[in-house]
C-alpha cells in the first residue's frame, strides 16, 4: 500500500514539474518542417532520452553531490528555490520563455535532431525535476522504494511520448488558451512542491546546526 501511495505521489509531483503539456507549442514549432513519421520518431527518442537522463541523475546524484562537496540540505534549498521560480513563471504564463530563450530556439531550429537537446534537456528534464529526484533518492533508503521511483520515471517517459505524439491534436483541442490555463494550474502545484522542498531543507539544516 505504501509503495502504491509513493508511486502516485511521486508521479503527480514529477508530472507537475515536467509539465509535458506546456512543451507542446515549442515542440510543434521546432518540428514544423518534419513529416508525421519523423515527428513521431522524435517524440519517441525524446521520451527515451528523458528517461535515461533522469534515471542517471536519480541513481548517481548523491555521488555527484559528494564529489562537489554539496550537502543534501543545500540541494533541497537550491532546488526548492528553482522550483518555486519555475512555478511562478507558469502562473504568469511565461512557460516557454523561461525554458528556452530566443537564441536557443534559433539554434534548435537549425538542428536535424531536437530529441536530446532542447526537448529532453532542458525543456523536460530540468534542474527542478533533477533536484527533486536526487532528494527522493536520499529520502527513500530502501531499494524497493527507489525501484518504484524508477518505475515512475519510465511511466512519465511513456506519458511524454503520448503527449508529444498527439501534440497536433492536443493543440487543436485545447488551443493556446487551454494550454496556458493548464500551465497556470501546474504552476500552483509546482510552487507548492518547491516551497515544501525549501522548508524541508531549511528545517533539516537548522536541526543539523543545533
Amino acid at each position: 500500500m505504501l509503495t502504491v501511495s509513493l508511486f502516485f505521489a511521486t508521479l503527480g509531483s514529477l508530472f507537475s514539474l515536467v509539465n509535458p503539456l506546456g512543451a507542446i507549442p515549442m515542440y510543434l514549432t521546432l518540428s514544423s518542417d518534419m513529416s508525421s513519421r519523423d515527428r513521431n520518431a522524435t517524440a519517441r527518442k525524446t521520451a527515451l532520452w528523458f528517461a535515461l537522463i533522469l534515471i542517471v541523475f536519480f541513481l548517481g546524484g548523491t555521488a555527484i553531490l559528494s564529489f562537489f562537496g554539496i550537502t543534501l540540505n543545500a540541494l533541497r534549498i537550491a532546488g526548492g528555490l528553482i522550483i518555486v521560480n519555475s512555478g511562478f513563471g507558469l502562473l504568469n504564463s511565461k512557460f516557454e520563455e523561461r525554458r528556452m530563450d530566443g537564441d536557443m530556439e534559433a539554434e534548435a531550429q537549425q538542428k536535424d535532431d531536437i530529441s536530446f537537446t532542447p526537448m529532453a534537456m532542458p525543456m523536460l528534464s530540468g534542474p527542478g525535476s533533477i533536484s527533486f529526484l536526487i532528494g527522493m533518492f536520499a529520502a527513500q533508503g530502501e531499494w524497493l522504494s527507489r525501484g518504484v521511483i524508477i518505475g515512475v520515471i519510465l511511466v512519465m517517459a511513456l506519458l511524454i511520448w503520448l503527449v508529444l505524439s498527439l501534440a497536433p491534436a492536443l493543440n487543436r483541442l485545447l488551443g493556446r488558451t487551454g494550454l496556458s490555463a493548464l500551465s497556470r494550474i501546474m504552476g500552483f502545484l509546482v510552487m507548492s512542491i518547491g516551497i515544501e522542498m525549501l522548508i524541508a531543507g531549511i528545517v533539516a539544516l537548522v536541526r543539523s546546526m543545533l
